[in-house]
């Protein structure tokens, strides 16, 4: 079939990952970017209930904000956890990408018309912040997970709540905080990179920054979800062997193999404690994605003195006898204006084929993919403005 002159680096789209209709539908998506749309959003009506559209109303960027017409935004499961608990009127969605329409007086990495993927916010003040610790902020979880503004604002009037990790992107548009931007290059799929900006960055962040994994050596990844297949991927750029993947979804697993596993197990296999110990007798690292305390309690006991585990599905940090480390990971310890590149970088030279997990929905579809996403149908869902 013939390639368009987009994304010409790409060997994901050389292999053919994306059909004819698939191709035509981004490139026609990303063309329609400047034709008017109506504002709105899919907000939580009730507990329990579908997420309802709403008009959107935002008020203009303050100096650091800018507001962003979004292209497409990922399915992470921490919208799914917080669907039930948060307030009626929520906004969430955390994995957007789009492009800049209107910015701050303060505001310099940006201008009107740049296509940026949205990640986490940071307030930039804290001492972790100043060490380049992002992920680590002290204000962390008011900037994240508050829906409002560090000094209790809001830009997005009743009854409307948003700043969900500084975005709020489920939605036609977002107002952020310039440091929750990343600058992309235009001429790349906005609805494909959209992930990059919390699950794949955690997963991949926590091999590379976090654990440090290096060639040679053992890696148990305990689910193999968005961000356990990023783990996986970076493993296999870092050379580490063996990468035993363990998950309870066989097309998962299967998937895992394809990706670089050299074993694929699947979690209820009444032999799994044999099969690990023949693998990794001295494990060196492991990260857990799952939250199941078996397999979590399984995963530390198989760690080598010296070894170390990142609990990604939450859990408190601790330190085990001889030395072994169990560390409770945010964000991959990525500064995403360093880290989504990297990762950009690596998928276009064929390294880190994370555009094989996504499976895209349009907006309007949003209950329907975090149905799917919730069941395991997808493993990383988009959202795609069509």
């Amino acid at each position: 079939m013939s390639r368009p002159a987009i994304w010409p680096s790409c060997p994901a789209v050389r292999r053919g990952n994306y059909n004819q209709k698939d191709l035509k539908h981004l490139l026609n998506g990303q063309k329609r970017m400047n034709e008017p749309r109506p504002h709105r959003a899919a907000v939580v009506s009730a507990e329990g209930a579908p997420l309802a559209f709403r008009r959107l109303r935002l008020r203009p960027p303050r100096a650091d904000e800018v507001r962003v017409r979004l292209a497409a935004c990922g399915i992470c499961h921490t919208d799914l956890s917080c669907c039930a608990g948060a307030a009626a009127g929520s906004i969430l969605g955390h994995e957007g990408a789009g492009i800049v329409e209107q910015i701050g007086s303060a505001v310099r990495s940006v201008q009107p018309g740049d296509a940026v993927v949205l990640s986490y916010q940071s307030c930039g003040r804290c001492p972790a912040c100043l060490r380049q610790n992002p992920a680590h902020c002290e204000h962390f979880w008011r900037l994240n997970f508050a829906f409002q503004r560090l000094d209790g604002s809001s830009g997005y009037p009743a009854p409307l709540h948003g700043h969900f990790f500084g975005q709020s992107s489920f939605a036609s548009h977002s107002l952020a905080n310039e440091r929750n931007l990343v600058k992309v290059p235009k001429e790349l799929p906005l609805p494909v990179l959209a992930p990059l900006g919390c699950g794949l960055q955690t997963g991949a962040g926590t091999v590379i920054n976090t654990l440090d994994v290096q060639a040679g050596q053992s890696l148990l990844i305990v689910g193999v979800g968005t961000v356990g297949m990023a783990a996986l991927m970076a493993a296999r750029i870092r050379r580490a062997a063996p990468i035993i993947a363990l998950d309870i979804h066989p097309q998962r697993l299967r998937l895992a193999s394809e990706l670089g596993a050299t074993a694929a197990l699947h979690g209820e296999d009444p032999q799994l404690e044999r099969q690990l110990r023949r693998l990794a007798p001295q494990l060196d690292h492991a990260v857990e994605t799952s939250g199941d305390a078996r397999l979590d309690r399984l995963a530390r006991a198989l760690l080598r003195p010296g070894g170390g585990m990142a609990r990604l599905a939450g859990g408190p940090a601790m330190k085990l006898s001889h030395d072994r480390r169990v560390l409770s990971v945010i964000q991959g310890d990525a500064v995403p204006q360093r880290f989504i590149p990297w990762m950009i970088a690596r998928w276009q030279d064929g390294q880190f084929p994370f555009d094989r997990l996504i499976r895209f929905y349009p907006f309007q579809d949003i209950n329907r993919a975090l149905a799917e996403a919730q069941a395991g149908l997808a493993i990383k869902a988009v959202l795609r403005w069509d």
